[in-house]
């Protein structure tokens, strides 16, 4: 779909289409992006997740999706660049539109990829996330910001989020602005079994931002790296491991979304 939706925009196409989840969306972000050309994105989220269009308003009913494609308005939004090692150890690039992790959320990505989505989006990622949390170990992280600001210690996870939702609907950076240069990069540092119980249901809310082992920071480019190689994973797709760095391209992708 990279492939196909660089050739669409490099032959003139003025809008395309893309038609599944989130991680559809990706590589169709992926070829525009690479085509540096004005075409237009539009989705009708047929997908598990269905994560970018909630930050975005566009709808996930069929007929009404179709009909944003058709008559709605146009919403220029940042992507996100990352570098980073591919399995086979060789550099990899690629961009996303919504939000990139390092550590859990990568393995948890994983393991709700290989499931079965008949219980729908939300309850899919949700037990993901539960099965994936008691096997996961914390590690030591290091994050490193545009500005010289560093963070090391043992962590379960880094978000950087240019959307506000992720992992079917949990509301992970409920500040986020996509078209703002900015990625919002939520630190989830080193917290246990009880710390996740007592947790986990404000990750639908946004409220989970105020447990004292979360941080959130802001910046145009982050750095990850760890003594182990961790997962990493954007909109949903987990692409390769660590050293990754993300940097902001702002006003990358023009969107249609309702007016």
């Amino acid at each position: 779909m990279i492939e196909l939706a660089e050739r669409a925009a490099r032959g003139g196409a003025e809008l395309v289409v893309s038609v599944g989840g989130d991680g559809t969306l990706n590589e169709t972000v992926n070829g525009l992006v690479r085509a540096g050309t004005q075409t237009e994105l539009a989705t009708i989220p047929l997908g598990t997740g269905m994560d970018f269009v909630r930050t975005h308003g566009i709808p996930t009913r069929f007929e009404d999706a179709v009909r944003t494609v058709v008559s709605g308005g146009t919403r220029t939004i940042d992507a996100g660049r990352v570098t980073y090692r591919e399995w086979s150890g060789e550099s990899g690039e690629r961009y996303f539109a919504n939000v990139g992790s390092v550590g859990m959320s990568a393995a948890v990505a994983q393991r709700a990829n290989g499931m079965s989505k008949a219980l729908g989006g939300r309850a899919t990622f949700f037990y993901a996330l539960t099965r994936v949390f008691f096997e996961w170990e914390n590690t030591n992280v290091s994050v490193q910001l545009e500005d010289g600001t560093k963070r090391e210690g043992r962590m379960h996870d880094v978000i950087v989020a240019n959307g506000q939702w992720h992992g079917g609907a949990m509301w992970l950076a409920p500040e986020a602005q996509p078209d703002d240069a900015l990625f919002d990069v939520v630190l989830i540092g080193d917290i246990t079994k009880r710390d996740f119980l007592t947790t986990a249901p404000k990750l639908y809310k946004g409220t989970y931002l105020a447990h004292p082992k979360v941080d959130l920071l802001r910046s145009r480019a982050v750095s990850v790296d760890a003594p182990e190689r961790l997962p990493i994973e954007l909109d949903g797709e987990q692409v390769g491991t660590t050293p990754v760095r993300f940097e902001v391209v702002p006003g990358a992708i023009r969107i249609r979304v309702p007016k």
